[in-house]
């Protein structure tokens, strides 16, 4: 794909990216950008925005409230660092410099940008296994779930999640990631950057977190069938029964099914995208980029709304209310 050739000697780069055009040596931001320049960068701008405030939100409700002072909570509040991080550092690098630009004239800068979008979408979906595992452990042995996840056991998981992903992200980027066509060739290392590293980070812990659900919505159905046996087999009890199945089966099918539509497109392009002869434009490519990386402003929405203790303090933080006395030891379930 070869930019066009302008009468001034600027090659116009719009057919990679409506933003850019280069001289030959280096991409550089277009001095009379377009509408669909400027729409991109008002929404992807409001998108940023909107994954800092809703994590911050979280982070903060999980610091300031001690009855949020909980293992699983202090795995919510990493994925929400997590999510944050790339609300801060992944938005405006991948703002500034396009995977566009990167795919066609790569530097230091798109190393840095891509082994942050790598290492922080890697932990941000590491967290996400860990809370399936949490959960799992919560509804599958309730008796014994104090004593299994303490905040002990919950520190080494969040260490281990957020060491593998500065492993992962720093590894695939020395090994050559390549998210674009491979000229002739792709090297080997080239090659398994692009399968390891998308089994590593997504495929392998989403299968994991595929059958955790499963499992958990399984525990949860043979619970709720167990309960139904030895109560009053009465219309209400069994309305109340199809009820909590109903929002069990609905909790989950949202929490995967986001997770995977933001998630599997892109990682299933990365893998074919350099052994394709004819690969996706590159605009789509970039598409898929922003939409995993949407994911981190959802997180919040989808792990921390659906609590209403949450919604509590939210409340409480968007009202001001926490700055006008101390309310730290607030009872937040009302």
């Amino acid at each position: 794909m070869e930019p066009e050739l302008t009468v001034n000697g600027t090659y116009v780069v719009n057919d990679i990216h409506p933003c850019y055009e280069s001289d030959n040596t280096t991409y550089i931001f277009t001095s009379n950008p377009s509408i669909i320049c400027l729409s991109a960068y008002v929404f992807l701008g409001l998108l940023s925005v909107t994954t800092i405030c809703g994590n911050l939100l979280v982070i903060t409700s999980i610091i300031y409230f001690k009855q949020l002072h909980t293992p699983t909570n202090y795995l919510i509040l990493s994925l929400a660092v997590a999510d944050l991080l790339v609300g801060v550092l992944v938005f405006p690098f991948s703002m500034a410099f396009s995977l566009s630009s990167c795919l066609y004239h790569e530097n230091l800068f798109c190393k840095i940008r891509d082994s942050f979008d790598i290492s922080l979408c890697t932990s941000s979906i590491l967290n996400l296994c860990c809370i399936s595992i949490d959960r799992y452990q919560a509804v599958h042995q309730p008796l014994t779930y104090r004593t299994k996840m303490t905040v002990h056991v919950t520190l080494i998981m969040i260490l281990v999640c957020w060491g593998i992903s500065a492993l992962i992200g720093i590894g695939i980027i020395i090994a050559g990631f390549s998210q674009g066509t491979c000229e002739e060739m792709c090297s080997v290392d080239v090659a398994l950057a692009n399968i390891l590293g998308p089994v590593l980070s997504f495929y392998f812990p989403a299968i994991i977190m595929i059958c955790i659900y499963l499992k958990i919505f399984l525990v949860a159905r043979k619970q709720v069938n167990s309960i139904q046996k030895t109560t009053c087999q009465s219309i209400k009890s069994g309305a109340t029964v199809s009820k909590m199945e109903r929002k069990a089966t609905k909790t989950l099918a949202i929490v995967m099914g986001v997770f995977l539509l933001c998630m599997s497109p892109y990682f299933l392009c990365v893998v074919f995208q350099p052994l394709a002869y004819n690969p996706p434009p590159v605009p789509v490519i970039e598409a898929l980029n922003w939409l995993t990386l949407s994911n981190s402003m959802l997180n919040p929405f989808i792990y921390a709304f659906f609590y209403k203790w949450f919604r509590s303090a939210f409340r409480m933080i968007i009202t001001g209310k926490i700055f006008q006395g101390d309310f730290a030891n607030s009872e937040l379930f009302l």
